[in-house]
């Protein structure tokens, strides 16, 4: 598998990789920064000049030390809410940063086309996230909460691996998840106007709410 990643010097590839890092940011930003930031470091993948900075070796231990929080803070009920609703304000313009880092080395035009198309990729698997999240949050038992984001988990990795391997594969797959984003959203929409509202105020002080539902 390690072997098909190969260099990413063709179009089409980057801007599976720009897309690839803005939706997956949205789920998991650490851990798209620190997996890629080791494919470069273990030579798995040659990354473009705008994210070769992801496979220093402090960013990829601050990285790897906020993955580790995360792994553990995502599954617990309502502190994964709390740690969303602050991620926010980091997860959707980082999102944007990498995206234009994948393809904004040679141009500054589609640097800022890659960062407006990444982070509105990062906003809105952010949003699906966190909504999703209110909905299971209801639930008396704490295992679906833990079965999601190990899912999230496994996603996130996979996104990475088919944006890099194929390109073409990962178009058709992200199209769909967007599809199936957008149908959450609008489905669960009574979870997302509460997770809404609580992030508005869990950022004026108010401590997120015990129910979403």
């Amino acid at each position: 598998m390690l072997e098909s990643l190969g260099s990413l010097v063709d179009t089409p590839q980057l801007l599976a990789l720009a897309a690839a890092l803005g939706w997956a940011s949205g789920f998991r930003l650490y851990a798209v920064v620190f997996l890629t930031g080791l494919a470069g470091w273990m030579g798995w993948m040659d990354l473009p000049p705008g994210l070769q900075v992801l496979q220093h070796p402090a960013v990829l231990g601050a990285s790897g030390f906020m993955l580790f929080v995360e792994f553990f803070a995502d599954k617990i009920p309502f502190v994964d809410s709390a740690w969303d609703a602050v991620h926010t304000v980091i997860r959707i313009p980082a999102g944007a940063a990498l995206a234009a880092g994948a393809l904004g080395a040679d141009s500054q035009a589609m640097g800022w086309v890659a960062a407006l198309v990444g982070g509105s990729l990062a906003a809105t698997s952010h949003a699906t996230k966190m909504t999703t999240r209110a909905a299971v949050n209801t639930s008396p038992e704490p295992f679906s909460n833990t079965i999601l984001s190990l899912a999230e988990d496994g996603l996130v990795v996979f996104l990475l691996w088919l944006s890099a391997a194929h390109p073409g594969i990962f178009a058709v797959v992200l199209v769909v998840s967007i599809v199936l984003a957008v149908v959450l959203l609008v489905v669960l929409f009574k979870f997302l106007r509460k997770v809404l509202q609580a992030v508005s105020g869990f950022f004026k002080g108010r401590p997120m709410p015990r129910e979403l539902g």
